[in-house]
């Protein structure tokens, strides 16, 4: 099973679509949030070289936020990065 990590923060409309859209497609995914740690913070920036959440994570690869989740899903080829 892949591994996806989503970091949000609250009160995130782009953050709640991207939980909605993994869990719609059962897939489970750990949630950092950044805004109850300023390290996960700091962390997300390093890996994703990126300031805006949500950043989503799948197996380490940075996908991006909900928008480049989204055209994943649309696509279909978020079910192929879900199986490596």
């Amino acid at each position: 099973m892949a591994k996806v990590v989503v970091y949000t923060k609250e009160n995130c409309p782009y953050c709640v679509m991207a939980k909605n859209l993994l869990s719609a497609r059962n897939i489970t995914f750990e949630e950092i949030r950044i805004d109850l740690d300023e390290s996960k913070r700091d962390e997300m920036l390093r890996l994703s070289n990126r300031r805006t959440v949500p950043q989503i994570f799948i197996n380490d690869q940075p996908i991006g936020g909900y928008d480049d989740l989204a055209a994943l899903a649309k696509s279909g080829n978020l079910e192929g990065l879900l199986k490596t």
